[in-house]
C-alpha cells in the first residue's frame, strides 16, 4: 500500500487468526497468537491454544516471529499542514539560510501553475545566520508569487508581498512586520487564512490523503485533528472529517477550537479544544510567561485567553457534554488555565468537571503547583516529547529563549506520571514529524534525566493514552472485547526498559511479566512497520513484505 488504501468497506467482519509472533497484550504477556473478530479482538493467548481456532477462521496470518502491538494514537495533529509538508515545501532539513534558499526556488520552478506556494519547518534558531529570509529574498526566490511559510512551531510565518496584497488591512493588524520580523499574531492568521483560501478543494484532499497514509505507514491507527478557525478552515475540517468516514485509514477524532461551542458541535467535533490559544510558542516568543524571556528583554509573550473567559468556555462544554481544552505552553499560560477550570470546577461541582476529561495541550512550562492541580481536576496533558528531543539540552532553543535553569524544568514526563496526571502522546505534525517510535524514545530518553520515563509508561502514552484523551477506556490495548486497532512491526529482541534504576527496578526483570517492547536505546535502530489495521481492517501493508 504504498500510494493508497483499500476501500473502507473492506474486511470488516473477517475472522482472522494470527500467530507466530509476539503479541503485547496485557492479558498474556507471554502471548504468541491473536484472533480478530468483528473488527474486536476476541482472543489473546499462546501458540499450542491456536491451533483450536485455526479451522475456523477466514484467514491465518504468519508472523515469522513479528511483534505485534496496539496501534498508535497520535493525539495532536494538522492533517492538511501534514500532508502539504509531506507533498510540498519542507524546509526542516535545511541547515542554513542558503540550503532554506535553494530549496525554495526550486520548488517554485517545480510548481509552476500552483496558485499560492505553501511551505514549512524553517527554524532559524539553527542557522549560522541566525536569521529568517527577508520578503524582499522571497520575492525574488519565488518571483513574485504569493508564498506562506511558516516557522517550525508554526505560530509565525515568512511570506510576500504577493500574499500580503491578497489580505486587505494586514498592515493595521497585531503581529504585523514589515521587513526583517516574520508574522504573528492577528497577523499570521489572516495571512493563513487567505493562504489556505487559496488552496484548491483537489490539493487540499490530496495533502489529507497524503498525510493519513503515511500515519498509517507508521502504525498509527488514530489521528486527533486540532482546528480551528485561527487554524484552518471549516471546509477543511468538515472534509477530513467525511474523508475519514469514506476512505480506508486511521481514523480522525475532531477538535475545533472555537469558544463557539455549538458551532463546534455543529461541525462534528468532539470538542471545542485542541488549539484554543491561551497563547502562542517559545520559539517565536509568544508563549506567556511569568518572567521575561532570557534573549528578549523586558518580553513576556502574549496571552490570548484570560482565567475568566477559561472558566466560562468550560463551563459552556460541560454543560453541553463537549470537552474544552487549551493550547497552554508558558507557565502564565497554564496558570490561567488552571485557575479557569478551578473556577468551573466551584460554579459546576468538581465531580463534573473531572467526568469531563478536560485537556490541555503542550503544557510545556509546569510548576509543583500547576501539576498538582491538573492531577486535581482531571485535566489530561496531551503533549509532544519530540519538542525536548528537538529544543532541549544546554544548547537548545529552550535554553536561549529562557535560559538553562528555567529551560531544565520544562517537559516534566515523571513528575506529572508520579501525580496522576493522565498523558496522551502526540507529534503537532507538521511542528514535529509524525514518528510514534522516536516519540516513546524521546520521553524515555529525555534531555533532563530526572523527567525521564519508562519506555512502558511512554508507550502507553501514545496508545491507550489517546484513547483516553477521547473518554474511551475500553481501547488502546490488545485484550478480548478492545477494537482491533493494531500494528504488525519487524524489530529486533524485546526488552523490558527504564530509563535509569529510579524508575521501576523491578520491572525490568522478566519474571516480573511484564510485555516487553522494542529496544529504544539511542542508536538503535526504530521498529519497522509492516501491516496496520484499523478496527479489524487493514489500512497499510509494506510492499514486497
Amino acid at each position: 500500500m504504498s500510494e493508497s488504501m483499500p476501500p473502507a468497506s473492506s474486511g470488516d467482519h473477517r475472522t482472522v487468526l494470527l500467530r507466530g509472533g509476539e503479541v503485547h497484550s496485557p492479558a498474556d504477556p507471554f502471548a504468541t497468537a491473536m484472533v480478530v473478530e468483528r473488527g474486536h479482538v476476541a482472543w489473546v493467548g499462546s501458540e499450542g491454544a491456536a491451533d483450536a481456532f485455526a479451522s475456523g477462521v477466514d484467514e491465518v496470518v504468519d508472523l515469522e516471529g513479528a511483534l505485534v502491538t496496539p496501534a498508535f494514537v497520535d493525539a495532536h495533529v494538522h492533517t492538511t499542514a501534514t500532508g502539504f509538508a509531506l507533498t510540498g515545501l519542507d524546509l526542516s532539513s535545511a541547515a542554513s539560510l542558503a540550503e532554506a534558499a535553494e530549496l525554495i526556488r526550486a520548488h517554485a520552478a517545480a510548481r509552476p501553475e500552483d496558485r499560492i506556494l505553501i511551505g514549512h519547518g524553517w527554524d532559524a534558531s539553527r542557522w549560522p545566520e541566525r536569521r529568517p529570509l527577508t520578503r524582499d529574498e522571497l520575492d525574488e526566490l519565488t518571483g513574485g508569487r504569493p508564498l506562506y511559510l511558516t516557522r517550525i512551531d508554526v505560530h509565525s510565518a515568512v511570506v510576500t508581498t504577493a500574499l500580503l496584497d491578497l489580505v486587505p488591512g494586514i498592515r493595521d493588524l497585531d503581529g504585523f512586520h514589515d521587513g526583517q520580523r516574520p508574522l504573528t499574531g492577528d497577523a499570521h492568521h489572516a495571512v493563513r487564512a487567505a493562504a489556505f483560501a487559496a488552496v484548491s478543494p483537489l490539493q487540499r484532499t490530496e495533502a489529507q490523503r497524503a498525510a493519513r497514509i503515511r500515519a498509517a505507514s507508521l502504525g498509527i491507527g488514530t489521528l486527533h485533528e486540532c482546528g480551528g478557525p485561527q487554524i484552518s478552515s471549516e471546509d477543511d475540517f468538515t472534509g477530513l472529517l467525511d474523508l475519514a468516514r469514506e476512505e480506508a485509514g486511521p481514523r480522525v477524532v475532531g477538535y475545533w477550537a472555537d469558544l463557539d461551542v455549538e458551532r463546534a458541535r455543529a461541525l462534528g467535533a468532539l470538542g471545542a479544544a485542541g488549539d484554543l490559544f491561551a497563547d502562542g510558542s517559545l520559539g517565536s516568543h509568544t508563549a506567556c510567561l511569568h518572567e521575561p524571556y532570557a534573549d528578549h528583554a523586558g518580553h513576556s509573550g502574549s496571552a490570548h485567553l484570560d482565567a475568566a473567559t477559561i472558566a466560562l468556555h468550560v463551563v459552556a462544554c460541560t454543560e453541553a457534554g463537549l470537552q474544552a481544552g487549551f493550547h497552554a505552553i508558558g507557565d502564565a499560560a497554564v496558570t490561567a488555565v488552571v485557575e479557569g477550570v478551578r473556577a468551573a470546577a466551584e460554579k459546576l461541582g468538581l465531580a463534573r468537571i473531572r467526568a469531563a476529561r478536560h485537556r490541555v495541550e503542550h503544557v510545556e512550562m509546569l510548576t509543583p503547583e500547576t501539576i498538582a492541580a491538573f492531577a486535581e481536576l482531571g485535566l489530561t496533558a496531551s503533549v509532544q516529547p519530540a519538542f525536548d528531543a528537538l529544543w532541549g539540552g544546554e544548547e537548545g532553543m529552550y535554553a536561549d529563549r529562557l535560559g538553562a535553569e528555567r529551560a531544565r524544568t520544562l517537559n516534566p514526563y515523571a513528575a506529572l506520571l508520579r501525580a496522576g496526571v493522565p498523558l496522551a502522546f502526540g507529534s503537532d505534525s507538521p511542528v514535529t514529524p509524525l514518528d510514534p517510535w522516536g516519540t516513546v524514545r524521546a520521553a524515555a530518553f529525555h534531555r533532563t534525566p530526572e523527567h525521564r520515563i519508562s519506555a512502558r509508561a511512554a508507550f502507553t502514552a501514545h496508545t491507550r493514552g489517546g484513547w483516553r484523551a477521547v473518554g474511551r477506556d475500553d481501547a488502546g490495548t490488545l485484550v478480548p472485547g478492545a477494537p482491533a486497532d493494531y500494528a504488525v512491526w519487524r524489530t529486533e529482541e524485546l526488552v523490558v526498559q527504564a530509563p535509569d534504576d529510579r524508575v521501576a527496578r523491578w520491572s525490568t526483570d522478566p519474571r516480573s511479566g511484564t510485555p516487553g517492547l522494542p529496544d529504544l536505546s539511542p542508536g538503535v535502530e526504530l521498529p519497522v512497520c509492516l501491516r496496520t489495521v484499523v478496527y479489524g481492517q487493514t489500512v497499510f501493508v509494506r510492499p514486497n513484505e
